[in-house]
């Protein structure tokens, strides 16, 4: 396992570098330096599992919640399920070199407008080891070289899968600075990275509020927030109840230290008494802890016992773990409003079989993804077809929602002429 001994603006003018000649390579030169990452995953699995229980006996120590034990565990499953990722996104179609549109002027001359990398991609993440090749993969295949910089909880993993994945893309002619990891210097590196003007292109957080606070006070390049994930589920007046139930459950505990799982369920009062009892039951036998508002209290009966009352702090919270806000509404207007007031603009669904409720839903919600009828766990550039993601984004401008390869590029003219000059 390297140890980083370079200063973080010399990685990153390295990965700079690298990037320029990755922009030259050809599709299938990056398509076979995800084919050797994925390969040396599956060989090197001992040593990747190795690594990752030394990160886990320490989060235990420190006493983590279950939810970010979750995220930072590997397993030989979850590695190869990792590998199975790289290679999705090696068989997707390269985005680098696509034209847009194209065009002739009256003057004769040929317009094109062509995808192109962006250049060098920094991505800032917590305790998800699989971001480390998740992330990797894609700006590779999207031409572009990539810093990570992730969390000390997850030391241990992410230096063995940089070093692997460097190692691996280096014995297919791409640049080892193609891939860099920088790691260990705390906020200060944090700031560093968030600094490198003119070296990174763009850099995308993957983490809570905190980050994102810390990183509006000082990042002086692009940013894209791929921050909290604040998710609500709405039950409908005309909701198919056991429809409902299966979306509600499986949205807050199918995996609930992520950012698409729900953090509140809103129910509509006249299926609240018809619909809470059960599915409050079902919440609570899975382990969620339910914090609730007067009137769900009420119409739960005797699922509404050893409930907490809400406070107003826990519309906003993204617990990300086995706890769920509940709150009655009367009408799908209501159920904007809170959303909309409360909501970090990443997934949110109703449960409805009223159309005028969906097209409300739908044209009303300010959210990157909005569902009808589906868990709000679909949000994942995996699930969306894209191989996997580099973040979500919930903001308006470049991309929003899962950041695949697409969202990694822009774009240049491209403009050929036979000697035309401007008079």
């Amino acid at each position: 396992m390297a140890v980083q001994t370079r200063s973080v603006a010399d990685v990153c003018a390295s990965a700079k570098e690298a990037s320029r000649t990755l922009a030259r390579l050809d599709s299938a030169t990056r398509d076979a330096a995800l084919e050797a990452i994925a390969a040396t995953l599956e060989a090197r699995l001992d040593e990747i599992l190795e690594a990752n229980a030394q990160d886990v006996a320490a989060g235990e120590e420190a006493q983590i919640s279950s939810a970010l034990l979750d995220r930072l565990r590997l397993t030989p499953e979850r590695v190869a399920g990792i590998a199975r990722g790289v290679l999705e996104i090696a068989g997707l179609r390269d985005p680098v070199g696509e034209v847009l549109e194209g065009f002739r002027l009256p003057n004769g001359l040929d317009v094109r407008k062509v995808r192109v990398p962006l250049g060098v991609v920094a991505v800032v993440y917590e305790s998800r080891p699989n971001v480390t090749i998740d992330c990797t993969a894609l700006a590779l295949k999207s031409g572009n070289a990539i810093v990570l910089r992730g969390s000390s909880m997850a030391a241990h993993s992410n230096a063995v899968l940089a070093e692997l994945a460097r190692e691996a893309v280096a014995h297919v002619g791409v640049p080892t600075d193609a891939v860099a990891l920088v790691a260990g210097g705390g906020r200060a590196e944090l700031r560093e990275v968030a600094t490198q003007t003119g070296v990174i292109d763009l850099l995308i957080p993957r983490g809570g509020e905190a980050l994102k606070k810390a990183l509006m006070e000082y990042a002086t390049v692009p940013v894209i927030y791929a921050a909290s994930g604040n998710c609500h589920v709405y039950v409908d007046a005309t909701a198919d109840l056991e429809k409902a139930r299966a979306i509600a459950l499986n949205a807050k505990v199918q995996r609930p230290g992520v950012c698409n799982a729900a953090e509140s369920l809103l129910v509509h009062s006249d299926v609240a008494a018809d619909f809470l009892p059960s599915v409050m039951r079902d919440l609570r036998d899975a382990g969620v802890e339910l914090r609730v508002d007067g009137r769900a209290r009420a119409a739960a009966g005797e699922a509404g016992d050893s409930v907490v009352d809400a406070t107003q702090e826990d519309w906003a919270t993204e617990y990300l773990d086995l706890i769920l806000a509940v709150k009655v509404v009367d009408s799908v207007d209501e159920a904007i409003a809170h959303v909309n007031r409360y909501g970090s603009g990443h997934s949110e669904a109703i449960v409805t079989d009223s159309e005028s409720a969906s097209r409300a839903w739908i044209e009303s919600i300010d959210a990157a993804v909005v569902y009808v009828n589906a868990s709000t766990r679909f949000t994942d550039g995996g699930e969306f077809g894209m191989g996997a993601e580099i973040g979500n984004s919930t903001q308006k401008l470049h991309a929003r929602g899962p950041i695949g390869l697409r969202e990694l590029c822009t774009y240049k003219y491209v403009v050929e002429g036979s000697g035309q000059i401007r008079a």
